[in-house]
């Protein structure tokens, strides 16, 4: 047998590939497009119909800054909007608290206050775009702030399209931006279910994450086994509340990561659909076609993005976009080449986008269904990443679900050391990472421009909200305040009482304080 035939090959998650793949290895759960279990997508045309919404994520600053950054994504061709918010509003902090100085508008956009969110919108018809807002803790405030918006701007909540991320949990996985112990903080993502399941039918009440989990380092199943036992708690959550699965499920979203090994990722997705289908279908009964369907979003993964020779990570962004798109992704960011510097430059923005509309536009990828359905090679890599995926879950399921297995740190400690593993790879030059641990000879001198948040923007936020707070009707906000505390002490569904307190003048900050009095910090 050559040498070739004999070396052990393995995908980035550690799973192994044969050197040639045979017809035996064909699985029956193939199926045809838009059909149970939806492997090979979850519409019968696909992109022939519509392409994947091109959604980039911008934030930076103050809501002005980000307001131009949107209208020249918006002038570019971009189809959706996605919200970066800085770490004091996920944190909920105003932008005016001590505890908060230095981190004001240096990851995402500053928003405290409902002026805020005005300004941030400013010339955009809120019925005419689909905004995606990457907010957790603090995710019912900013959908009432948007909300709220919306109303003023005269248009009626079933015309408003988007998401809002509402996923909590994997915030004690993997991303760090909880405020509220698990228990409560699941309270207010069913509160945002329970109310768009009425009242803002078009809102997609929550994006379950893997994206974060896989950045933090765990493997391909893990990244779908975490998530999705993560969803069946939200699933729970909403049942107990006496919502009908159909009622709910079918705006339920999910938001994965693709890494840049391009064959895994395809076939992930593939196996995503088909694992969700199911649970859908066989654990909790939907019957609704569309609840059954997995609807996502994809980001390119940031942690494959090096700073030595940044211009190269454009070609890892390309691979890891087009593995999206044949996986049959709903929606799309990619990410631009700067990113392991700093926020993304305007130049490098737009070149990430023009990588989404050149496979749309000019790849030929669209012109036809899951091209790579009936591949030997793929077929089999989504059977092996179902079959990982479950038996995570059934370890989950074993340990009293997921709430209980991450109140055991049990998701925690499998991720990390699935990152240190990867890690080990690296640093052993098992894996090859181009200019990183190999050929990385001139690495140091390419040099990029790189994105600088001014430092005065900072001090005109933390102004602009003293100013706001200053003209307000003080017995007014009281008296929304304490209305508040009173539904939220009473286990009352809090969504009402926070879009009147945000258009009466309350702000993000004081609102969380509220929270905070009643449940605590984790």
């Amino acid at each position: 047998m050559k040498k070739e035939q004999q070396d052990t090959k393995q995908t980035i998650s550690g799973i192994e590939l044969a050197a040639v793949y045979a017809p035996s290895k064909l699985s029956p759960e193939i199926g045809r497009p838009g059909e149970f279990p939806y492997t090979r997508g979850i519409h019968s045309t696909m992109y022939r119909s519509r392409f994947w919404t091109m959604r980039q994520y911008a934030g930076f600053g103050t809501a002005q800054e980000t307001n131009k950054r949107y209208h020249y994504l918006l002038s570019q061709g971009t189809t959706g909007l996605s919200v970066a918010f800085d770490l004091p509003t996920q944190m909920g902090r105003d932008a005016d608290q001590a505890i908060v100085k230095g981190e004001v508008g240096k990851v995402g956009v500053s928003i405290s206050t409902l002026e805020d969110m005005q300004t941030l919108f400013a010339g955009i018809n809120l019925s005419q775009v689909s905004t995606s807002m990457t907010i957790n803790s603090t995710a019912a405030i900013l959908l009432g702030f948007y909300l709220a918006l919306a109303r003023q701007q005269g248009i009626s909540w079933d015309q408003v399209s988007g998401t809002v991320q509402n996923d909590i949990l994997k915030e004690y996985i993997a991303r760090g931006t909880y405020i509220y112990p698990p228990r409560p903080a699941l309270k207010l993502v069913t509160d945002i279910i329970e109310f768009c399941s009425k009242e803002v039918p078009q809102w997609n009440t929550i994006s379950i994450s893997g994206y974060h989990i896989r950045e933090a380092g765990s493997t391909a199943p893990q990244e779908l086994a975490f998530t999705f036992a993560d969803a069946i708690v939200y699933v729970e959550q909403a049942l107990q509340r006496g919502i009908s699965i159909d009622a709910f499920a079918p705006r339920l979203a999910f938001f994965f990561n693709c890494q840049i090994d391009f064959l895994e990722e395809i076939a992930k997705f593939r196996a995503a659909r088909r694992i969700w289908a199911k649970i859908m279908k066989e654990r909790f009964g939907a019957k609704d076609p569309k609840s059954q369907m997995l609807r996502f979003h994809v980001q390119t993964a940031g942690s494959s993005l090096v700073p030595q020779e940044p211009l190269v990570n454009a070609v890892r962004t390309s691979i890891e976009a087009l593995a999206a798109v044949l996986g049959g992704a709903q929606s799309l960011h990619t990410n631009s080449y700067d990113e392991a510097l700093g926020l993304p430059t305007e130049d490098a923005a737009r070149l990430a986008l023009r990588t989404q509309q050149v496979i749309a536009y000019e790849s030929g990828l669209t012109n036809t269904v899951d091209p790579f359905g009936g591949s030997y090679c793929i077929e089999n890599l989504t059977d092996t990443i179902e079959r990982e995926t479950k038996l995570i879950l059934e370890a989950i399921e074993a340990r009293g679900g997921m709430l209980q297995a991450i109140e055991e740190n049990y998701p925690q400690q499998e991720i990390e050391r699935s990152a240190y593993e990867y890690q080990k790879k690296i640093d052993s030059h098992e894996r090859i990472v181009v200019a990183l641990n190999k050929f990385n000879e001139n690495s140091a001198a390419a040099k990029v421009p790189v994105f600088k948040v001014d430092a005065k923007l900072e001090q005109d936020q933390r102004e602009r909200v003293q100013a706001f707070k200053a003209k307000r009707d003080q017995q007014l906000v009281a008296s929304k305040l304490a209305q508040l505390k009173q539904a939220a002490s009473q286990n009352q569904n809090v969504m009402p009482e926070i879009i009147e307190a945000v258009s009466c003048g309350v702000t993000l900050g004081e609102i969380s304080n509220i929270f905070r009095e009643l449940w605590g910090e984790y």
